[in-house]
């Protein structure tokens, strides 16, 4: 079980990855359609970088819930804790460099996204791993409270996508 569920995370990293640099450019290439806007990034700012893991990520685990949630009955805990780890650890690293060095490179900002993407899946096994299927007895409240918690950081991409509060440095270009 301890390898399938490695072999999982391995392949989430991968295709985050993938997918999110895709959508990097896919609103460009969509000759920047609105709806394609509402998930990939439609500006350079931090916030709308950090919609390139959640998005990618929000789709691979809700796949992995359904296909581990015998074998891991807390998984859907886990991917919810690791999707807030790497969205979040998206600006905490990129301020955290910036402010070392003074200013953004294309490398650094790779890396950034990489890491985190990395932070999330690695945190997210290392969750589902130690969580006993006992602490998910009350699975429907517990549930509840993890997807709602994710309904409610995808609505924020939706609403800040539409209506950006650019006097946050989180949403200005770099």
């Amino acid at each position: 079980m301890r390898n399938q569920l490695f072999i999982y995370t391995l392949a989430g990293i991968f295709f985050t990855i993938i997918a999110g640099t895709f959508s990097h450019f896919l609103y460009q290439w969509s000759g920047n359609n609105q709806y394609i806007g509402l998930v990939a990034p439609v500006s350079e700012s931090v916030w709308e970088h950090m919609k390139m893991a959640f998005f990618p990520m929000l789709l691979y685990c809700s796949i992995e819930n359904i296909l581990l949630k015998k074998k891991y009955p807390c998984i859907y805990k886990a991917n919810a804790c690791g999707i807030y780890i790497g969205v979040f650890s998206i600006p905490v690293l990129f301020y955290t460099y910036t402010g070392i060095l003074g200013k953004n490179y294309l490398a650094g900002d790779i890396a950034v996204f990489c890491l985190g993407v990395v932070f999330a899946f690695l945190s997210s096994y290392r969750l589902a791993e130690a969580t006993p299927a006992s602490s998910c007895k009350r699975k429907s409240k517990i549930a509840a409270c993890y997807y709602a918690a994710v309904l409610l950081l995808f609505l924020c991409f939706i609403l800040f996508t539409l209506y950006p509060p650019v006097k946050i440095g989180l949403f200005q270009v770099p």
